[in-house]
């Protein structure tokens, strides 16, 4: 991850950033990795099949591995078609116009807020299991959210909690850290990558041969008469909460801008990290849910609990908690990267105030956007459970991916003779696809969810329309457009 140089046209078009393309083939999947791989495997699985699907998290994966497949293949061609910063926010507006671009925008903040947020919960759980390792004990009140879910206004209540300062203290920390910025942040990247993937692979190498199969029985628990709790719409609702993990891939198009060759680049970067990342993923959770019990999982740090459960593997617990506290910081250091890049995009189209593309002088990163992202995220961190973040960015991050498979559509009807370095193969069906199981994801997530993605939603279309449909760099274009045709006319 490279960041942009310091220039005196930082608020020009997207087009020309001052983002340096410095980024191969195997940076970009690093970066790919190294977003999807941490929370996914070492905090959300264990929610998942605790409370939706049980066993059966598996099938839940791959429901939202074939939902990912659809979106990835369009996300890559339109990185390769349009190779800027900005992700699906700048597909969109190019293939849906400004009003949904904004929209999915402000999605794509959801997205990597909550999820910035979530990953720090996660670390938090597991700072505090290896701790407790060494008999230190953080106080409740200073390490867990103060709102959980409940029967309160929007299915919120009290705790009795203070703040969850450990994930606070992450978000700051690495806020800073990307303020500060390197030139070395790439390598960085690809070190926690290497760590991570190898203690993955070795919890799956070790772990199989303590599967006890009756954990796996019964595979698909009853439901409890309640929708998304077990049975099918169990599975349902859990593949829709874990698809929030595969934004790897999208973190990947945030840096296209930085690609040395976008066209040939890109699609190779976000379609191989989904595929690393999707087969670990399947196999991590099949072997979760064979160490205990799947309902022994309903914690922020479930591998540290399986792991905690068979005693011969102590060795091993102290060696993964500390890999999935790396995996996890590096998880954070991609988001927050990623969505620096989007409101840099953002302010560079006007629709947000033009400040946060400036590019501080030393350190050669967007550092307003950077500290407005860590703040904020750092906040949310400190006041919710992991539960409630990782839905919401799940849906933010659902919807996203509906817009980029409709845009794709949209563009093979009004742009069909625009260069494209890599097509969707069977576009019609891909697309298709892609819509109907990213889109029924999100119907199967639970309603209080979206009663929040309105209120998010509101919240963002106020800013579109008293602030960002008023400073809008294309709209003033546009107008200008037409104020000189009007005045060539006139003079003839």
């Amino acid at each position: 991850m490279m960041e942009p140089s310091p220039g005196k046209n930082t608020n020009a078009h997207p087009q020309h950033s001052e983002l340096k393309p410095v980024l191969g083939r195997a940076a970009l999947i690093n970066i790919g990795i190294g977003a999807v791989i941490g929370t996914g495997i070492f905090v959300l699985t264990g929610i998942a099949a605790a409370q939706h699907a049980g066993p059966a998290l598996t099938l839940s994966f791959i429901i939202a591995a074939l939902g990912c497949c659809f979106a990835a293949l369009c996300y890559a061609e339109f990185a390769a078609m349009l190779p800027t910063s900005g992700s699906v926010y700048s597909y969109a507006r190019h293939a849906l116009g400004e009003p949904i671009a904004w929209f999915v925008g402000w999605n794509l903040v959801l997205e990597y807020l909550f999820g910035a947020a979530t990953v720090s919960v996660g670390w938090s759980g597991y700072i505090n299991s290896l701790l407790q390792q060494f008999h230190i004990h953080l106080p409740a009140l200073l390490s867990q959210a103060p709102l959980q879910k409940g029967d309160g206004p929007l299915g919120l209540e009290f705790t009795g909690s203070l703040i969850n300062l450990p994930a606070v203290f992450i978000i700051l920390a690495i806020t800073a850290i990307c303020i500060v910025g390197t030139n070395h942040s790439s390598r960085v990247n690809n070190v926690f990558v290497v760590i991570k993937v190898a203690i993955v692979v070795l919890f799956i190498a070790v772990g199989v041969f303590y599967i006890d199969p009756r954990n796996w029985h019964p595979f698909i628990p009853q439901n409890s008469g309640k929708f998304g709790e077990f049975g099918w719409s169990g599975v349902a609702q859990a593949a829709g909460i874990v698809f929030y993990t595969y934004i790897g891939f999208d973190a990947v198009s945030t840096a296209a801008g930085e690609a040395k060759n976008p066209q040939r680049d890109m699609p190779v970067g976000i379609l191989g990290s989904l595929i690393i990342c999707s087969t670990l993923y399947i196999a991590v959770s099949a072997i979760l849910t064979g160490l205990v019990p799947y309902h022994l999982l309903n914690v922020p740090a479930p591998v540290a609990v399986a792991l905690d459960a068979h005693p011969q593997l102590a060795w091993f617990s102290a060696l993964i908690k500390v890999g999935a506290i790396a995996g996890m910081t590096s998880v954070i250091l991609v988001l927050i990267f990623g969505q620096a890049r989007i409101f840099f995009a953002m302010a560079q189209d006007g629709m947000i105030p033009t400040t946060f593309s400036r590019v501080h002088r030393r350190y050669r990163t967007p550092y307003l956007s950077t500290l407005v992202t860590g703040s904020v995220a750092a906040l949310i961190a400190g006041l919710f459970p992991i539960n409630i973040l990782g839905e919401l960015v799940a849906i933010g991050t659902l919807l996203a991916f509906v817009a980029v498979c409709i845009g794709v559509w949209v563009l093979r009807y009004t742009q069909p003779d625009v260069q494209r370095p890599f097509k969707v193969p069977a576009v019609h069906f891909c697309c298709a696809a892609g819509v109907i199981l990213c889109g029924g994801m999100a119907a199967s997530l639970p309603a209080d969810t979206w009663w929040r993605l309105l209120i998010w939603s509101a919240i963002g279309m106020g800013v579109y329309f008293f602030y960002g449909q008023r400073h809008s760099v294309f709209r003033k274009a546009a107008k200008q457009g037409a104020g000189t045709q009007a005045s060539v006319t006139e003079a003839r």
